[in-house]
């Protein structure tokens, strides 16, 4: 009986010792895989400005009322120099060697401190320069905050809270659902959960069906994935030089996106890459076979048999780029009808159509008419036209969008200026940096995604979404300011709508 006891107690303390060492034995491959998976990552590095955008305010002081000052100090508080010297700024507007007699207006804040303490001699106001950038819609506030986001790559948080507007017009009139209070365990920004940002583009299935033998009897999905719902666009109007299109190219192959470059550009650069975008005129459809190794081609507007022939002649997905013209539902339909896996839906830089309708609205409109013929997932939706803030990103992806093209938001990225309005693509007139460094550039634009990305995953934490695929068409995760204040005083007397200019 004893050698029996022992015989078994051996055996347990051999199974013992074996399960140990298979415990740290998959504690070690696990621990292996977790230090060899790469999570995406944008690399963001500060860049010194080439040519800074003008400063905020003018300072004005008047040089008598300040010298009257400084005599009444001396009497007042002579021998306290520490008293008689100090300066009513602290950001050091006032700190120069001769003090207010040349003030440093590039660092002044607008606090309104000195004028509030010497309004007989010092005025504050805003610099005409700086209110003459952009136009009525991309006005210097956003070029200012694209300007400050592609030079540090971060998500501009201030002290003072948001100063934005809570309703207006276009993507103002949208505000978004942060239930951060119930659901705070979505962190992505600072690593400590995984939310992905990375949308398929292609085509896929409404459903799967099999023989008997387990085969497959329809298509199976025909789609590859970018990390980031951002894609550049054709630079609009006298833009498309080659310096800028080199820096398109190498940023999105860097962030692992795509861009949209003129087939004639992209051949003449010899650009032809996985994530170029050759963009061909209906008439240069053929042409499509020059690219061997793009995924997608785009078709400049919606033409069947141009379509036809470019299918034919290339194994890349086609897609077909739609301006929000008259008609253009019924082009939207044609398009998916024949067999077009990509739909870049396209309004003015004002994010309007003809009749004024914003792109909110048309987004949404296109992705319900594709859920209603029971078709959604069969195409991919890419967005353009007034976005120009990092949170039209996901205003956009929320009306319905798979991912937005960026236009604007690269020239003034790496310091560009324009000349005139910004609403009409082809009439966009602007220039780069005289000298505009290959290598800084790139930066900054890989900054400017950082950014956005970054402000994207802070709205997906707060909302508890785990990645930005769940976010298209989720109309219930915004709420439209018009339509809450119709709730709200629709029945009060003289209350004629929300409605804005």
């Amino acid at each position: 009986m004893l050698d029996t006891i022992t015989s078994v107690e051996r055996e347990s303390r051999t199974n013992l010792l074996t399960l140990e060492e298979f415990g740290a034995e998959s504690a070690r491959i696990g621990r292996e895989i977790a230090d060899g998976y790469d999570r995406y990552h944008i690399d963001v590095n500060e860049v010194d400005d080439i040519d800074p955008l003008p400063h905020r305010f003018l300072v004005k002081v008047g040089k008598i009322g300040l010298a009257k000052f400084i005599a009444k100090e001396v009497l007042m508080y002579f021998p306290h120099f520490d008293v008689i010297f100090s300066r009513p700024c602290t950001y050091g507007v006032f700190s120069g060697p001769v003090g207010g007699f040349a003030p440093r207006p590039k660092l002044c804040v607008g606090c309104l401190r000195c004028t509030v303490q010497h309004p007989d001699f010092v005025k504050v106001l805003p610099n005409p320069k700086m209110l003459a950038l952009g136009d009525s819609y991309t006005t210097h506030g956003h070029i200012a905050a694209i300007d400050e986001e592609a030079k540090r790559g971060m998500v501009p948080v201030r002290g003072q809270g948001y100063r934005g507007r809570f309703g207006g017009p276009g993507f103002d009139g949208m505000l978004t659902d942060m239930s951060e209070i119930v659901r705070p365990s979505r962190d992505g920004i600072h690593g400590r959960e995984l939310i992905g940002t990375s949308v398929d583009i292609g085509s896929k299935p409404m459903h799967l069906s099999f023989d008997e033998n387990g085969s497959l009897l329809d298509s199976v999905p025909d789609m590859f994935t970018i990390q980031i719902p951002l894609v550049f666009d054709l630079p609009p109007g006298d833009l498309g030089s080659d310096a800028l299109a080199k820096v398109i190219d190498s940023t999105s192959n860097l962030v692992d996106t795509l861009a949209c470059l003129d087939a004639n550009t992209a051949s003449r650069l010899e650009m032809d890459a996985p994530n170029i975008v050759p963009v061909l005129a209906v008439e240069d459809a053929a042409r499509a076979s020059e690219f061997h190794a793009a995924r997608l081609v785009e078709l400049e507007g919606w033409d069947a048999h141009a379509f036809e022939a470019a299918i034919n002649a290339t194994d890349a997905m086609v897609g077909v780029r739609i301006h929000f013209d008259e008609g253009w539902q019924g082009m939207l339909t044609n398009a998916v009808d024949s067999g077009a896996k990509v739909i870049h839906l396209l309004a003015d830089l004002h994010g309007r159509d003809q009749d004024g309708t914003f792109v909110s609205d048309l987004f949404k409109e296109a992705h319900m008419l594709l859920i209603e013929q029971g078709r959604r997932d069969t195409v991919t939706l890419l967005g353009g036209g007034g976005i120009v803030g990092a949170d039209h990103v996901p205003k956009a992806i929320i009306s319905g969008m798979d991912a937005v093209t960026l236009d604007l938001p690269v020239l003034f990225a790496i310091q560009g200026r324009s000349r005139g309005s910004l609403k009409h693509r082809d009439k966009v007139r602007g220039k780069l940096p005289k000298k505009l460094d290959h290598d800084w550039a790139v930066q900054r634009l890989t900054n400017l995604c950082g950014s956005w990305r970054d402000q994207l995953l802070e709205i997906l934490g707060a909302m508890g979404i785990r990645e930005v695929r769940r976010l298209r068409g989720e109309f219930g995760r915004s709420m439209v300011v018009k339509h809450l204040e119709d709730e709200a005083f629709g029945e009060i007397l003289g209350y004629h709508g929300g409605e804005y200019a």
